[in-house]
């Protein structure tokens, strides 16, 4: 897979840790919801830093949207939410991926849950499925430590008819918030998933601890393990 020349179009920050790059990409083949690329940084010396991050907007001939959550103790994460500019050039490849997709000829229920950044490949799906205007029925279960930092507020303010967002914030809630803290348990998701006997297409992302334990709780639900699919990441590796 080659690396590719994209310049930067559009920066939008969406949280105060978190920012989106628009990337137009020569050449780029188009992408699956729920794939993602690698971006290469080199420096003058020649040193490389290379690092996979999960696409956020749906399928386009030549623009990518990537969602960075910055490390501050990272080699790549602080450059591209707090140095880049508009014109600036990076090395992309990809797209990468072929198990964590979905696409929106699929008319079974789906399930998205993610936390922390791992909701950046949902939000491609959510926005593919809006932009084929999908009939799919769409739930989504976000875990985010507060709501300063949930990613894209404005557009999950007006999620598409066929979405349900139900939020679970894990360190503190909205004024006037009905419930308290928590994380994601089997509470929650009794109350905001497809039940097993829809037979939904689970998508899970997030840290690894996380998805593990919400892929345990769904497949104790009832949910063939076979249609749960997980992506996971850490701060050394995977996608963010």
């Amino acid at each position: 897979m080659s690396w590719r020349v994209a310049r930067v179009s559009g920066l939008r920050d969406e949280t105060p840790s978190a920012r989106t790059l628009v990337l137009d990409v020569e050449d780029w083949p188009g992408h699956v919801a729920g794939q993602h690329v690698d971006i290469r940084l080199t420096a003058a010396d020649g040193y490389t830093a290379t690092r996979s991050y999960s696409i956020a907007s749906a399928p386009d001939v030549e623009r990518v949207e990537v969602t960075v959550e910055r490390l501050d103790d990272g080699e790549v994460s602080p450059y591209l939410t707090r140095d880049v500019i508009v014109g600036d050039q990076l090395e992309v490849r990809g797209p990468i991926g072929g198990w964590f997709v979905w696409r929106p000829e699929e008319e079974a229920p789906v399930q998205l849950v993610g936390g922390g950044s791992g909701f950046v490949p949902l939000m491609s799906m959510v926005r593919t499925h809006a932009a084929r205007s999908s009939s799919a029925p769409v739930r989504l279960v976000y875990s985010v430590r507060a709501p300063d930092a949930v990613l894209y507020a404005g557009e999950l303010a007006r999620p598409p008819g066929h979405v349900q967002v139900t939020y679970a914030y894990t360190r503190a809630v909205p004024e006037g918030w009905p419930d308290r803290p928590r994380r994601v348990d089997a509470e929650l998701l009794a109350a905001a998933t497809w039940p097993a006997d829809r037979r939904p297409r689970s998508y899970v992302c997030g840290p690894t601890g996380f998805v593990e334990a919400v892929a345990d709780l769904l497949v104790a639900a009832g949910h063939d393990p076979r249609t749960v699919r997980t992506e996971r990441f850490g701060p050394t590796g995977g996608t963010r």
